[in-house]
């Protein structure tokens, strides 16, 4: 049973990460473009050019949130994104309060907990995948070619 989950695993985290990152395009859409019902507590409307940290939050969800739902750059993007959702908690929320369920901090948490899930790799769906050349199969044989000795399956 555990070698079938194994197995899965890859297309599961494919899964997640391009449901994530739609979410979180999504995100960057609405707060950018003002649709979605816009950007949150404008009513509609979007972030203004310039607004620290605001705007360049939105820009980074939509650019990395398109890229980790692709599956393009995704450890990068994935780094970028945590790394921004986690500024976000710090910087925006943890004035509030020290928790997260206190001071509202909690999706920015958690998003750069998932991010920093996404940041192990594309899963078997990504364009990464693509630009990589190699499989795992390919990369344990040229291992195992260079080293006859030794094997990577032990």
């Amino acid at each position: 049973m555990c070698a079938r989950l194994n197995a899965a695993q890859p297309y599961a985290i494919a899964l997640f990460r391009a449901a994530f990152g739609l979410l979180f395009t999504m995100q960057g859409v609405a707060s950018l473009f003002g649709v979605l019902g816009g950007a949150e507590g404008t009513n509609g409307g979007t972030i203004p050019v310039g607004t620290w940290p605001g705007r360049y939050g939105a820009v980074i969800q939509l650019v990395a949130g398109a890229l980790v739902m692709l599956g393009l750059g995704t450890r990068w993007a994935a780094l970028v994104a945590s790394g921004a959702m986690a500024f976000a908690h710090f910087d925006v929320h943890q004035k509030v309060a020290l928790w997260p369920i206190q001071n509202g901090g909690e999706p920015s948490v958690c998003s750069a907990s998932a991010f920093l899930l996404i940041f192990t790799g594309c899963g078997a769906f990504g364009l990464d995948r693509l630009f990589d050349g190699r499989t795992a199969g390919t990369l344990r044989r040229s291992r195992s070619a260079a080293d006859p000795g030794k094997t990577l399956d032990a």
